[in-house]
């Protein structure tokens, strides 16, 4: 499938594991390079459900295409109460985040940009996710046992966390794993 991408060479912008997983899932043959150091501000009025976007279409434009590359790539934010949860600093800061989405229903946003030389696309996907309420003892076993500090909202939604706390989902699942493949795939068929 996706024969039209055979032209390209896909470069994966992200060091996700959990992206590379993902893409690679679809079958699309593609390499991984990132560029370090990249500027991951926004405008603070600019409305929170399009942070996400707007950052993917940032890390694209870090990228000089040949005319046989396309270019993926993604942020994904986590919106709960109002405020926006990156990647928890430290460990204090991922129980804060964790304390946050327990009991509650927050939303994960990612946002997307597939590019060549020519063409660019972006969109974001929505997933609400409703978690049960966890003890301290929980989350802290969850940070000091899967150290998720490398995920927006100090979770990953495939670990323990997800198994035993997660009560119900509105939306795609791999978008909160971080790549919203269902989108991706329907968008790759157009280039």
């Amino acid at each position: 499938m996706l024969d039209n991408l055979k032209k390209y060479d896909i470069v994966l912008a992200s060091n996700s594991p959990r992206r590379r997983e993902l893409l690679s899932g679809l079958g699309v043959n593609f390499r991984v390079e990132t560029v370090s150091g990249l500027d991951e501000s926004y405008d603070p009025n600019m409305p929170l459900s399009q942070v996400a976007a707007f950052l993917s279409q940032k890390k694209a434009s870090a990228y000089s295409l040949a005319p046989n590359e396309l270019i993926i790539t993604a942020d994904t934010i986590v919106l709960a109460s109002g405020e926006v949860l990156g990647k928890p600093h430290d460990r204090d800061d991922a129980h804060r985040m964790l304390r946050l989405l327990a009991g509650a229903t927050h939303e994960v946003i990612t946002g997307v940009t597939v590019a060549t030389s020519s063409r660019s696309v972006t969109f974001s996907n929505v997933t609400r996710v409703t978690f049960d309420t966890l003890t301290d003892d929980e989350i802290y076993h969850y940070i000091d046992h899967f150290a998720p500090f490398d995920k927006a909202g100090a979770y990953g939604i495939q670990e323990w966390i997800g198994f035993m706390g997660v009560k119900a989902i509105d939306g795609c699942f791999y978008n909160v794993m971080g790549l919203p493949v269902n989108h991706l795939y329907t968008t790759l068929k157009t280039f």
